[in-house]
Formats: C-alpha cells, sequence, structure tokens
C-alpha cells in the first residue's frame, strides 16, 4: 500500500490530544511511519536503536490491556526505558492531585508521559504544566486518537484506500472515545460514517463530527463496507441507560444475519475488549471478515509511529 505524502511534509505536533488536532496530510503521514514500524515486530530479533536514551512513562488511571502493553511494547521495541505507573500504586491514592503527580515525575525528565484517564481533557491540561511531550491514551469520553490511526491503517491495509467507503458504527457512541476519534479521521480521509444505537447511546452534537445517525442498526450496516462494534461503556453511566443487555443485543448486536445487509467484503472491527453475544456473536468476531486482532497488531506500529514522531522522527536516531 502506498501512501503519497508532500516531500516537503513535516510533523508539527509536540503532543497527541485528539484526532481533531490533525489534519488528513498528518493522518496519511503517521500511518507511513507505522507501516516502516510495523516491520519490525516480524523480524527475529524486535530491537531498534531509535529512542535509545529517551524515557517514557505509562501513567494510566483506568484499567487497559492493549493500549498500555502496545504502547510499552512499542517504546521497548525502539530501545526506550519504559515506566508504568497507575492510580492505584500512585501518590493519587494518598489524595495529590494529577497536576502535583505531573510535576513530580516532570521533575525527574522523562520525555513523554502517555496518559489514560477518566476525566476528558486531562492530558490538555499536563501540558499546560509539564515540558514533556504527552500521548493521549484516552481521556474520558472525549477521545482516543492512537486508537482512531490504528483503525485507519487497518481498514487502510484491507481495503486499499479510504475515501468513498461507508463506515458503520454501532453501540454506545455518547461514551465511546473510541468513536469520537474515529468519526473525525473516517470523515476527514473522505468515508461516509454512519452511526446507530439506543437514543440514550446517540450525542445530540454527534453529526457536527461528520457522521450521519441512524435510527436502526440495520440502516447503518446496508451497503457499508466497514462495521465497528462498540462496547457499552457501563462505568461512565450513573443509572443504566438501556432495559437490559438482552434486549440492546437483540437491536444492535452484530450477528451474521444483520451482515448480510452489508457488502460481501465487509470488514468486521471493535476496540475491545469483546462483550461476546452482546454487542457482537462470536461467529462474527472470530469469523470470515473479522480485523479485530488485526486492529491489535496495528496498535503497536502505530504508536512506535506516534512515539518516533514526538520525539523529532529523524532527528532522533536511526529510522527502521
Amino acid at each position: 500500500m502506498k501512501v503519497n505524502v508532500n516531500k516537503e511534509y513535516r510533523f508539527q505536533h509536540k503532543h497527541i490530544l485528539e484526532m481533531g488536532q490533525f489534519s488528513a496530510e498528518d493522518m496519511l503521514y503517521v500511518l507511513a511511519i507505522a507501516r516502516s514500524f510495523k516491520e519490525i515486530s516480524a523480524r527475529p530479533i524486535k530491537k531498534v536503536p531509535t529512542l535509545r536514551g529517551k524515557t517514557i512513562i505509562n501513567f494510566f488511571f483506568e484499567p487497559s490491556t492493549r493500549t498500555r502493553l502496545s504502547f510499552e511494547i512499542a517504546a521497548k521495541r525502539m530501545s526506550a526505558d519504559t515506566f508504568n505507573i497507575s492510580a492505584s500504586t500512585s501518590s493519587a491514592q494518598k489524595g495529590e492531585t494529577l497536576i502535583d503527580t505531573a510535576r513530580n515525575l516532570e521533575a525527574m525528565n522523562p520525555d513523554i508521559i502517555i496518559l489514560r484517564h477518566p476525566c476528558s481533557g486531562s492530558p490538555l491540561l499536563l501540558t499546560q504544566h509539564v515540558n514533556s511531550a504527552i500521548i493521549n491514551a484516552g481521556d474520558g469520553t472525549h477521545e482516543h486518537p492512537s486508537q482512531g490511526l490504528l483503525d485507519l491503517m487497518t481498514v487502510m491495509e484491507h481495503k486499499g484506500r479510504i475515501a468513498g467507503l461507508t463506515v458503520a458504527i454501532i453501540g454506545d457512541i455518547a461514551h465511546s472515545r473510541v468513536a469520537h476519534s474515529d468519526i473525525i479521521g473516517f470523515n476527514r480521509l473522505g468515508a461516509h460514517v454512519r452511526v446507530a444505537g439506543p437514543a440514550t447511546f446517540i450525542p445530540p452534537q454527534i453529526e457536527s463530527l461528520g457522521a450521519t445517525v441512524c435510527s436502526t442498526a440495520a440502516e447503518a450496516v446496508a451497503g457499508a463496507d466497514v462495521v465497528m462494534a462498540l462496547r457499552i461503556q457501563q462505568e461512565r453511566q450513573h443509572d443504566p441507560l438501556i432495559p437490559s443487555l438482552r434486549e440492546y443485543a437483540r437491536f444492535y448486536g452484530v450477528n451474521r444475519k444483520l451482515l448480510e445487509l452489508a457488502q460481501k467484503d465487509v470488514l468486521i472491527m471493535h476496540p475491545g475488549p469483546v462483550n461476546r453475544g452482546v454487542e457482537m456473536n462470536p461467529d462474527v468476531a472470530d469469523g470470515t471478515g473479522s480485523v479485530i486482532l488485526d486492529q491489535v497488531a496495528n496498535g503497536v506500529a502505530i504508536r512506535m509511529a506516534l512515539l518516533y514522531l514526538v520525539m523529532g522522527g529523524e532527528k532522533v536516531g536511526n529510522t527502521p
């Protein structure tokens, strides 16, 4: 897959906070760099000296498997020194504020702080108090930019393009930072994005991001090239917003019958973790067209690219 990028182009972002900060050219450039890094993960020795001597801190206030581990693997494959901190083992348990914790980390001179936090806007707040590069690994219901980029990369690999595709996103749009990043990213690269879910899961402003709201899952999936199911974000809901998981699965669960309405070569995606039998049937998650594990693999490549780029790209050391 070739990605055409202006030879005069330079990546200008110190921090990675949201997909909205990227132009289409920015996104294509990140994908091109990620593609070059992906080959490293297939080598017998998965190591390059690109970020040797750099210090990267993973600071996660919420549970994570794929994002946290892939950022750590990405950093280590480029020879950076990595350190992991969770809220449960940090001074946040003693009442220390996020800003005070970040300032103490800054005093130890890290190069990058990767932050996941339940409050929207937390990574932006840190940029105002520390000099380290900040990468948003998911903030509240706001955005998850590295997930948005890896989803773009996965579709590009399988379809060869983004422009002109129809992408259906089904589920808890209101509470999903992944949905917000994906809508912006796919829309900016020329795809048509449809969303569907229970009315309580559709935020009123979502069309301003470039999505078309459909009244049913069938309407969203009809003719779609890509179908993405989202997990119900129960941890962000103070009161139940649906009658039951069983009813949700009946009307919005992605199953083979629903997919008969999509294109024959439809891609099936999910940002994980998958609640089988709720947002997606097991035979769909594991069946033909599923690229869920490809998303995971591409997460490492995208995060390698982002670490490389915020450290200055060609200035930091050897490229792959």
